[in-house]
C-alpha cells in the first residue's frame, strides 16, 4: 500500500511537471508568434492574460469598466474555488520558471530546504501588495501590470530576456561563420530571422535585471515569489480556502520526520494538519511523494472546515490601505498633465491618455508585435504611473504604414483594434523641420529621403525651392521639405530615415494626435480691430 501511494504521487508529481512545460511552451509559442505573419489578422496571441483575475479586477476598476474577454478569468476563479491552487502549480508559465530554478538551485546546493518560522510572517507581503495594487485602482491608478505574473515574465522576456539570446545567437553564428561551418550558420541565421526579434529596448538591460533578480531569489527560499511577492497568488489563495481537495496525515503512519513541512514548496506546512494553509498549497504533492511512511494523502472532501490561514495583520492592513491611498495621487504627478509631453506618442488606436493609463498593464504585447521595433517601455514620458507603457521612438523604429498589429494583440483595450483602413487615417503626432540641420537648408546641397519616405497619399511633406546662402557669398537653389499638417499622420518615418543621424533635422511630436481633444496646434489670427466710426469729441 505505501509502495503504490508513493507511486501515485510521484506520477502526479510527473504529470505536474508535464503540464508545467506544456503551458510554458505555449507562453513561448504566444510571444513568438506574436509578429507580422504576412497576414493583416495576427490572431488571438493575447489569450492567455484573459484567463488572469487580477489583471480582469484590476483594470475593471481602474478603469470603470469591464472588458468583455476577460469573463475568462472566470474560469481560473472557479477552478481554484472548486479545487484550489491548481493555477499557480500546474499553469503558470512564471511559477513554472521559479520552480525550475529552485529545482536548479537545489541540485548545486545553493539552496538548502530549512524550516523558516520568520517567513510564515512574511507570507503575508503578497496581500499586502494585492491590497495596495486594488486600493490604487480605486483611485483610477493601474498599477496591476508592474508586478502581476504574467504582465512581469511577458514584459521580461520582450525586452530583455529574448533580445538578449538573439544577440546570443547572432554571436554564435558569426563563430560559427569564422569557424568555416557556414551550413549551419546559415540555419540558425533562417531560424533566428524566422522568429521576427526585435533586438532594441530602451530600458531591456534593466527590466531583464528585474526578472534575474526574481530569479535569484529562489537560492535563499524555493519559490520566493511565488510565496512572498505574487498578488495574483495572493487573490487565488483568498478563494482557494473553500476547495475540496484538503491534505490529510495519518497519525498512526507519520513518524513525525518533518520532511513534508521542510520540503513544502510555498510553505502550506502540511504537518501537523491542523497548521496546514490551503491559501498557500500549489498542489505541487511534494509532501506525499517524499513522504517515507506515505502518511500525506489529498482526499477528495466537499464539506466545508476549519483551516489555518495567513496571518494578517489588521493594523497593517490599514497601513497598507491607508499608503496606497496617499500615495495614489503621487502616481500622477507628471508634467504631462499641464502641458502635453512632445515625446509621448502612443500607438495608433490607443485611447486618450488617462482612459489609457486606467487599461494598459505594461505586458509588451504591443511591443512585441511591432514590426519595426518602434514601440520601447516608457520611462518618464508618462510620469509615475506610466512606467513601461508602450511609446513609439521614431528614432529606434517607426509605425508602419500598413500595419495594425498592435491594436490587435493588446488584451485589455488600451488599445483600440483598428482596421488597416482606419488605422491609415489615425494621427499619432506630427513631424517638424529643423531648418538649422536641414541638409537643404544649411547646406545648399540637394536631399529628398523624407519624402520619398513619407507613406501617405498625397504625400505630407513637400519639396519647394529655397534660397540659400552659403559662406562663401554663392546662393544655391536647392529643394527643400516642408510639411502639409494637414495630411501629416505622426508614423516618424521620415525622422527615422533622415540621413542626419546624430540628431535628426526631421522630428515627430505628439502634436495633432487623434485621440487627444486638447494636444492641438492652435493656430489663431489676430484680426484688426475695425477703426471707430464715430466724431471725436
Amino acid at each position: 500500500m505505501k509502495k503504490e501511494r508513493s507511486k501515485k504521487y510521484r506520477t502526479l508529481q510527473t504529470l505536474r511537471i508535464v503540464s508545467q512545460a506544456v503551458f510554458f511552451g505555449l507562453f513561448l509559442y504566444l510571444l513568438f508568434g506574436t509578429r507580422f505573419s504576412g497576414q493583416d489578422y495576427i490572431g488571438r496571441v493575447e489569450i492567455f492574460f484573459h484567463f488572469d483575475p487580477l489583471l480582469a479586477v484590476a483594470t475593471a476598476i481602474a478603469s470603470r469598466a469591464i472588458f468583455a474577454s476577460f469573463i475568462l478569468a472566470a474560469v481560473t476563479i472557479v477552478v481554484t474555488l472548486v479545487a484550489g491552487r491548481y493555477i499557480c502549480g500546474w499553469v503558470c508559465p512564471l511559477g513554472a520558471v521559479h520552480q525550475f530554478f529552485s529545482f536548479l538551485f537545489k541540485k548545486t546546493r545553493w539552496l538548502k530546504p530549512k524550516k523558516d518560522e520568520k517567513g510564515r510572517a512574511r507570507l503575508a507581503w503578497k496581500y499586502y501588495l494585492l491590497l495596495f495594487v486594488l486600493i490604487g485602482s480605486v483611485f483610477a491608478v493601474d498599477l496591476v501590470g508592474i508586478a502581476d505574473p504574467l504582465s512581469f515574465l511577458y514584459r521580461s522576456f520582450v525586452t530583455g530576456i529574448v533580445p538578449g539570446f538573439a544577440r546570443a545567437g547572432a554571436a554564435f553564428t558569426g563563430l560559427l561563420y569564422g569557424a568555416g561551418v557556414s551550413s549551419i550558420g546559415d540555419s540558425l541565421a533562417q531560424f533566428l530571422s524566422t522568429l521576427a526579434l526585435n533586438p532594441i529596448f530602451q530600458q531591456g538591460f534593466f527590466i531583464s535585471l528585474l526578472f534575474i533578480a526574481a530569479v535569484l531569489l529562489n537560492i535563499f527560499r524555493e519559490r520566493f515569489w511565488c510565496r512572498y511577492l505574487c498578488p495574483a497568488g495572493a487573490m487565488l489563495g483568498l478563494t482557494a480556502r473553500w476547495n475540496i481537495g484538503k491534505v490529510r496525515i495519518d497519525m498512526e503512519k507519520c513518524i513525525q520526520c518533518n520532511l513534508c513541512t521542510l520540503h513544502c514548496q510555498t510553505q502550506a506546512d502540511p504537518y501537523p494538519n491542523e497548521g496546514w494553509r490551503s491559501s498557500e498549497c500549489v498542489y505541487c504533492y511534494t509532501c506525499a511523494a517524499i513522504c517515507p511512511t506515505a502518511a500525506v494523502s489529498f482526499p477528495v472532501k466537499a464539506a466545508p472546515e476549519k483551516i489555518e490561514t495567513v496571518n494578517l495583520s489588521r493594523r497593517k492592513l490599514i497601513l497598507t490601505s491607508a499608503l496606497a491611498a496617499v500615495s495614489a495621487p503621487f502616481f500622477k504627478i507628471t508634467p504631462a498633465g499641464k502641458r502635453a509631453a512632445a515625446k509621448l506618442i502612443r500607438p495608433p488606436g490607443a485611447l486618450p491618455e488617462p482612459k489609457f493609463l486606467t487599461k494598459c498593464v505594461k505586458c509588451g504585447e504591443c511591443m512585441k508585435a511591432c514590426p519595426t521595433n518602434a514601440l520601447q517601455p516608457a520611462l518618464g514620458e508618462a510620469g509615475p504611473e506610466g512606467i513601461w507603457t508602450p511609446v513609439l521612438v521614431p528614432r529606434i523604429g517607426y509605425c508602419e504604414y500598413y500595419c495594425s498589429l498592435c491594436s490587435q494583440v493588446c488584451p485589455t483595450g488600451a488599445i483600440k483594434e483598428l482596421a488597416i483602413e482606419e488605422k491609415t487615417r489615425v494621427r499619432i503626432g506630427t513631424a517638424w523641420v529643423n531648418k538649422s540641420r536641414c541638409i537643404p537648408y544649411v547646406l545648399g546641397s540637394p536631399c529628398i529621403v523624407c519624402e520619398e519616405h513619407c507613406p501617405t497619399s498625397p504625400k505630407a511633406i513637400k519639396l519647394v525651392k529655397t534660397e540659400v546662402h552659403l559662406p562663401d557669398g554663392t546662393v544655391q537653389a536647392p529643394l527643400a521639405p516642408v510639411i502639409d499638417l494637414d495630411l501629416c499622420i505622426g508614423c516618424g518615418i521620415c525622422e527615422n530615415k533622415c540621413p542626419v543621424v546624430d540628431d535628426p533635422a526631421i522630428y515627430v511630436t505628439s502634436v495633432g494626435e487623434t485621440r487627444s481633444e486638447k494636444n492641438r496646434l492652435l493656430l489663431e489670427i489676430i484680426k484688426p480691430t475695425p477703426p471707430a466710426t464715430g466724431l471725436l469729441t
